[in-house]
């Protein structure tokens, strides 16, 4: 009977706990259908830029599975790999073709060479020996190099996804002490406004923030030996940024949150989401009714940033509107925290 009288209290317990049964029964089923739509998505499709590339070798690598597109000048087909609109040009060298790699992504690097290796198997002549641009092609690299590693291409995207989540999470459960253990009221009880409160834990978390930033960033790329084509300054600025849209975030979400269980049940909402579409996954192949949660989601435009500075050696002007983005995503949370506490005046 005791066991029996254990059981229905627990039993009721869940039941009036909606948050929790949402994360019981939801969140699986959210996480999972994720994964199928980003591990089950079509196979990517190089995209092959050709300078005066005959047509029948056109031809052949659209029929191997690349998309390919045929440039009248060279510096039209660098311009549109500069600016990643292809993966790879291609151009006769001679009798030989050389392929010119956009090389910051190792898989699409692959793609390209797979789709070149059977273009070239299928110009082979009646023999089997090469004819024209069946010979060994010479590759380039605008970015990287052959010896790139898979490390090097996530790096960027992990250094932010591991400072977005451990500040978002002790800065959701930290604010939540606060109000839970009566500090919040007391501040709210003096003539200090919610802005100046909000402001002021922004900035003094903000300074620990910058500390574990400054602390990956180079631990990654002075110790771990992660590839670094730009300015570490860059990087720097973009994790700080990263990590203050994290810390306004989770401060925001807090209000929302009771105890510290309830804080750590919006992982499998907030954060798991942003991992599928930081970049560690192409999201090419995603269809496209499903890639635009990608521009919601804070940590795609710092993985992109930090990509582009990290891998491709881009500047301050490159990097401008992916800062933009996340500079008034911070601003956007701090106003909603503001206005959260006027919500929640009894804390």
């Amino acid at each position: 009977m005791r066991i029996r009288a254990l059981v229905i209290r627990i039993v009721r317990q869940f039941l009036h706990d909606k948050r929790s049964m949402a994360l019981l029964i939801v969140a699986p089923l959210l996480v999972l259908s994720l994964m199928y739509l980003v591990f089950n998505g079509d196979t990517y499709e190089p995209k092959i830029g050709t300078v005066q590339l005959p047509e029948a070798v056109s031809q052949t690598l659209g029929e191997n599975g690349a998309d390919v597109t045929a440039y009248d000048s060279e510096a039209e087909a660098e311009e549109a790999l500069a600016e990643r609109e292809v993966d790879a040009i291609i151009r006769l060298d001679g009798a030989a073709p050389a392929v010119k790699l956009e090389g910051s992504d190792p898989a699409r690097n692959r793609a390209v060479m797979a789709a070149v290796q059977k273009a070239m198997q299928a110009q082979q002549g009646p023999g089997g020996s090469p004819a024209g641009a069946a010979q060994a092609p010479v590759i380039e690299y605008l970015h990287g190099s052959e010896d790139m590693s898979s490390f090097d291409n996530f790096g960027p995207v992990l250094i932010g996804l591991f400072a977005f989540f451990f500040v978002f999470l002790i800065a959701g459960v930290s604010f939540l002490k606060e109000r839970t253990s009566g500090t919040l009221e007391r501040l709210l009880a003096t003539p200090l406004r919610r802005w100046e409160i909000v402001a002021g834990y922004m900035i003094g978390f903000g300074i620990f923030t910058s500390i574990q930033a400054a602390l990956i960033a180079g631990y990654t790329i002075g110790v771990l030996g992660s590839l670094m084509a730009g300015s570490f300054g860059c990087v720097l600025l973009i994790m700080l940024l990263l990590s203050l849209t994290a810390l306004s975030f989770g401060t925001f979400l807090s209000a929302f949150a009771n105890t510290e269980f309830q804080m750590i049940q919006f992982i499998p909402l907030v954060i798991v989401p942003q991992v599928f579409f930081s970049g560690l996954f192409d999201l090419e192949s995603i269809s496209p009714w499903l890639r635009w949660l990608s521009y919601i989601t804070p940590l795609k435009y710092g993985a992109d940033a930090l990509r582009g500075v990290m891998i491709r050696g881009e500047g301050w002007s490159a990097i401008a509107p992916d800062i933009g983005v996340l500079l008034a995503l911070t601003l956007v949370f701090m106003a909603a925290n503001v206005l959260a506490l006027r919500k929640h005046r009894k804390i």
